[in-house]
């Protein structure tokens, strides 16, 4: 892949942006600002950055405090850590329904030197199912930019869901992406292909790699997982097999969300992600989603047998 972009730089970034356009933004962080890229946000605004420490659970309750104070606070850390503070996330943001914005960074497999006690797999099903909270998974920086920018003026819980660093261009314009609105960025007639995050960049390759079997695919990115595009079954319709693929245990996950509304209209869908499984450690990202049959070959080998069967 060229031209990659970290993620979390480009959600520092765009923090401070926000911060300047709003007084009212908090961000919390949980000791891990170097990674998470929120000491960008520290420096320009030191009174409204509050470093929790390593107690996920504390800071999502004083996020919660500052909601109810009409700030808008944005919770950070590793996405595996942030599943700490799921209980509080439930009872105090979730069900109160709380303008807390959490965006978890080094999801899926992007943590990839730290092993499966850092890889988190499973956020996008634990975050989806609770009421009211909506999920984004974004694909590109502009993506990023946009989506979180939009969060913000989105009154409730959101949770934003980043890798590590890897994040090729896919986009040319903010405007280009509107939440709830899923993305199709490539049509075809003989299947459709589904993904979020990374994972929409290399659809976007296997796709070209169909083609030289003679098969056209619709690609889509499905950013929102929670709420999902109504107009998503129409999209489907070109073709009877719809492909899902993720950097998330293929259980609860974005193909579950999109199995779950295509179900009653007789769809045949293949869903592709992690097996039932924790990851590894491993010195190359890359490799270790070419492990998990994430890669473009294994990824085409898969759909491939798929369409012919």
């Amino acid at each position: 892949m060229v031209n990659l972009i970290s993620a979390r730089e480009t959600f520092g970034e765009t923090l401070i942006e926000i911060g300047a356009e709003n007084d009212n933004v908090i961000v919390l962080d949980s000791d891990v600002s170097a990674s998470t890229k929120t000491f960008l946000f520290r420096n320009m605004f030191p009174n409204r950055f509050i470093n929790v420490g390593i107690s996920e659970q504390d800071m999502a309750g004083i996020a919660a405090g500052l909601a109810l104070e009409g700030f808008i606070p944005i919770i950070t850390g590793f996405s595996m850590f942030i599943l700490r503070a799921w209980e509080q996330i439930r009872n105090t943001i979730a069900r109160d329904s709380l303008n807390v914005k959490i965006v978890a960074t080094h999801s899926g497999l992007s943590d990839f030197a730290d092993g499966s006690s850092h890889q988190c797999l499973e956020d996008i099903a634990l975050m989806r199912v609770l009421p009211g909270m909506n999920v984004v998974v974004p694909s590109d920086p502009i993506s990023i930019r946009s989506l979180l920018k939009q969060l913000i003026r989105l009154n409730g819980p959101c949770y934003m869901r980043l890798g590590r660093d890897y994040a090729p261009k896919i986009y040319e314009g903010e405007k280009d992406i509107v939440f709830g609105k899923a993305n199709i960025l490539e049509e075809g007639s003989d299947l459709t292909i589904i993904a979020c995050g990374l994972m929409v960049h290399i659809s976007l390759e296997v796709r070209r790699k169909l083609l030289e079997y003679g098969f056209q695919a619709s690609v889509v990115d499905l950013h929102t997982i929670k709420p999902l595009d109504k107009e998503l079954k129409k999209v489907c319709e070109k073709s009877d097999k719809v492909v899902t693929i993720e950097e998330h245990n293929i259980i609860g996950g974005m193909g579950s969300a999109v199995c779950e509304m295509l179900s009653e209209k007789g769809f045949r869908v293949k869903r592709l992600g992690v097996p039932d499984m924790f990851g590894e450690s491993s010195r190359n990202y890359l490799q270790l989603l070419e492990k998990y049959g994430l890669n473009v070959g294994a990824l085409t080998k898969n759909i491939l047998s798929f369409v012919k069967g």
